[in-house]
């Protein structure tokens, strides 16, 4: 038995309420230690990267639910971790502004809980999808999934950045309370039965070593030549995660709250980019995985040095309609790389797909966490002897770089699927 529509859907919840989480790290928290409290952009930086390094685990979550039998418990435990250490994420920027030690400490267990749960549910999810979901749904499902998860970081920026002005500790850790509470509340509904009706597989009797399962991945030439991709280009992808937001405050003098809805608007173009790509390449099969991962990679090139001209010229007007646009790549890059690795976990060794999925998740979390902190760090070092609209244009500017050698790669390692052999995005069929 496989996986419906309507199932699919129910999973995309789950990466809604991981997105809806993640978020709030990243954008919000980030924007107040480095503006607010006037911290170096590196210390977020260095927490941030801190849970991505933490997902160094994900291929071990994954081998973990190929052999357990039981995917559910794995996704429901994890989102639990990931709001307790979402939570306590935000009362470590609230205890930076009385205790710093406080703070420092609260802050390094909450993020690190953040990559262990994330590297829980979010493989086990993944692994999930790509084994009960028939091989010509896989990309459909990779863009619905991923669809809704970009929609809930969305919808999250947004709405926290309307509430959260005027700024106060109170207001943040009651909001960031009713969105922890909420995914985790969230996830159980919608996980809760499916595992249980497609016939979960019996645990194996007699697993192999971690270490062995690894390697025979790791033998497959396609799956190490993807991994060397997502390396690469995740690294270009989240440069700018940590930097944006102080860019527009420092540079632009926009509040906690217009920053925030800026990342909002972002992550709103991204959804109109997977948007985009679901339609054209799944739905009417227009161009390879392959063409749209080289489109968002040039267009992501293209939007960044628009965001560093902008800066230059002190055009802030022209700052929304450019994020938004960086998004829209974004967007198309993501969910074509995530269509093409949907596509090949269920290539090579059976019974594999959880680690598969596991090592480019590793891959993917640590090349996060290396730019997220790369970034940050560059313009730290940057802004010692330069102007901030210098030093944070040149950080967009080496991003743009990874990204036009990224589709330079993507052509070599990224076979040149047509999507038609995708199942059209019509539910019941």
């Amino acid at each position: 038995m496989t996986l419906g529509w309507f199932s699919i859907v129910r999973l995309g919840l789950v990466q809604m309420a991981l997105g809806a989480i993640v978020v709030l790290t990243t954008s919000t928290l980030n924007r107040l230690m480095v503006v607010e409290m006037a911290l170096p952009a590196v210390l977020p930086g260095l927490l941030v990267a801190l849970h991505y390094v933490i997902q160094i685990t994900r291929p071990n979550w994954g081998f973990l639910s190929d052999t357990g039998g039981q995917r559910t418990r794995w996704i429901i435990g994890g989102m639990g971790i990931l709001a307790l250490g979402g939570f306590g994420a935000a009362i470590g920027v609230v205890l930076f502004a009385e205790n710093w030690s406080a703070g420092l400490a609260v802050s390094i267990v909450s993020y690190a809980l953040i990559g262990l749960g994330v590297g829980a549910s979010g493989t086990s999810l993944l692994a999930l999808l790509a084994t009960a979901t028939e091989p010509r749904r896989r990309a459909a499902a990779a863009t619905i999934t991923w669809l809704m998860m970009i929609f809930g970081i969305a919808v999250t920026a947004g709405t926290v950045g309307a509430f959260l002005d005027p700024y106060s500790p109170a207001l943040l850790l009651r909001i960031v309370g009713v969105v922890t509470v909420g995914a985790c509340v969230l996830t159980t509904l919608a996980v809760w039965g499916i595992e249980s009706r497609l016939g979960a597989p019996a645990p194996v009797a007699d697993p192999p070593r971690f270490i062995d399962g690894l390697r025979e991945i790791w033998a497959e030439r396609a799956a190490r030549n993807f991994t060397i991709f997502v390396g690469l280009s995740m690294t270009a992808y989240f440069m700018q995660e940590l930097i944006l937001e102080p860019y527009a405050g420092l540079v632009f003098g926009l509040t906690p709250g217009q920053s925030t809805q800026l990342s909002g608007a972002q992550n709103g173009g991204v959804f109109l980019g997977m948007l985009t790509v679901g339609i054209a390449a799944t739905g009417l099969s227009l161009g390879s995985l392959r063409t749209w991962v080289v489109a968002g990679c040039l267009g992501s090139a293209v939007s960044l040095c628009a965001i560093t001209l902008i800066g230059n010229l002190a055009l802030g007007v022209a700052l929304l309609p450019a994020v938004i646009g960086l998004g829209v790549f974004n967007g198309m890059f993501a969910v074509a790389a995530i269509g093409s690795m949907m596509a090949l976990a269920g290539e090579g060794r059976t019974a594999r797909e959880g680690t598969r999925m596991g090592l480019w998740g590793a891959a993917q979390a640590i090349a996060a966490g290396f730019g997220g902190l790369l970034g940050a760090a560059a313009v730290d070092m940057l802004r010692t002897g330069l102007p901030d609209t210098t030093a944070f244009g040149a950080v967009f500017l080496a991003e743009a770089a990874l990204f036009l050698f990224a589709a330079l790669l993507a052509l070599r390692v990224i076979a040149h699927r047509r999507s038609a052999s995708a199942a059209p995005l019509v539910p019941g069929e």
